[in-house]
């Protein structure tokens, strides 16, 4: 069953404000006074109407209000919005690779640095916080559109739960790749799906045409990659140390690898990352790991351990050292997908 929706009122959203105020507790009050300043920057409504998330892009979509179910929520805009508070690299890059970058008010919670070619356009960013940011801290920066990663940075104990920020006139939208709920989740997650979040944002942010160039030229640079025709097993190994969380069979991980040719030994769990075995990861022995790169948790650090571990010092691909290596914002779906299964393509022909 779908969760529950929480609907855009089509009250003003000073009339939003207001209603709230009136039946809420002191401290989301406070919260609805910091939200109170972004209507001067609020885009004014136009006629009523919708569109459907799966429609093709187009100039006038992006001149009317547009209305998409986003992980079981409703998720109103009366036009293009201009101050966009984004949450996780995925969400950041997103607005980069789609020209939009100078709508970017407030970032939280970045997993690694930005690739060079969206490095060299972007501006100056304003980073709230290397975790989630607090509903205090993001309503301050007088959003319009708060853009997550993660269905879970948007709590009351994060960034504020949806139906509140809806409240105050801030619209939230969460990348479809991490819906949770069944009937939302990608089951598995394909290019397609990605694509399909990149002509989303694009005729959410009134850049239907940057989408749409966006989008031919990945699957342009996905065609070109050549599949490994070894037939090699790999794990995909993300963190920990007594029991490893590894790439899974319906995330990310499992679809950039089979784009370039290889078996996940944890393919049969559905999921998009999982809790393992080293046990298994032993009997399973796989030709070569790949290994998510985090400042936090470094690829090399990885090494080290993977020799030192008895329980893995003896698999083949720590005694030949084969290891395929990963930046950790290209982990999840987005538009940093592409480039590195093309990055990982090659490092496999060189192996």
């Amino acid at each position: 069953m779908p969760v529950s929706r929480s609907s855009f009122s089509p009250l003003s959203r000073s009339a939003r404000r207001s209603r709230l105020l009136r039946s809420a507790s002191a401290a989301t009050a406070a919260l609805a006074l910091l939200a109170g300043c972004s209507s001067a920057t609020a885009s004014q409504a136009a006629p009523a109407g919708t569109a459907a998330p799966s429609a093709s892009p187009s100039t006038s979509d992006a001149a009317s209000p547009m209305t998409v179910d986003n992980c079981g929520v409703e998720v109103t805009v009366d036009g293009p919005p201009q101050r966009i508070v984004a949450i996780k690299s995925s969400a950041i890059e997103m607005l980069l690779a789609l020209g939009v970058g100078d709508r970017i008010v407030g970032t939280g919670f970045p997993d690694g640095p930005l690739p060079t070619d969206l490095a060299a356009d972007a501006p100056d960013l304003h980073q709230l916080s290397d975790k989630v940011p607090s509903a205090e801290v993001v309503l301050q920066t007088r959003p319009d559109l708060v853009y997550a990663g993660w269905e879970s940075n948007l709590t009351a104990q994060g960034a504020g739960d949806r139906t509140t920020l809806a409240g105050l006139g801030v619209a939230t939208y969460v990348s479809p790749s991490a819906c949770k709920e069944s009937a939302y989740q990608p089951h598995p997650l394909t290019f397609d799906g990605v694509f399909g979040e990149i002509t989303q944002m694009g005729r959410l942010l009134g850049v239907p045409q940057a989408a749409a160039d966006l989008v031919a030229e990945q699957r342009a640079e996905l065609a070109s990659i050549t599949p490994d025709s070894r037939g090699l097993t790999a794990l995909w190994y993300s963190s920990g140390d007594d029991v490893p969380y590894v790439g899974a069979g319906i995330g990310a991980p499992q679809m950039i690898m089979d784009a370039v040719g290889l078996t996940n030994i944890a393919a049969g769990v559905q999921d998009t990352w999982t809790s393992f075995s080293w046990e298994q990861v032993a009997k399973d022995d796989p030709d070569v790991i790949v290994l998510v790169d985090a400042s936090w948790n470094t690829a090399t650090s990885k090494m080290a351990k993977l020799a030192a571990n008895p329980a893995t010092a003896r698999l083949s691909a720590v005694q030949h050292h084969r290891y395929l290596v990963v930046p950790f914002p290209g982990t999840e779906a987005g538009v940093r997908n592409v480039p590195v299964a093309m990055d990982l393509a090659k490092q496999l022909a060189d192996l």
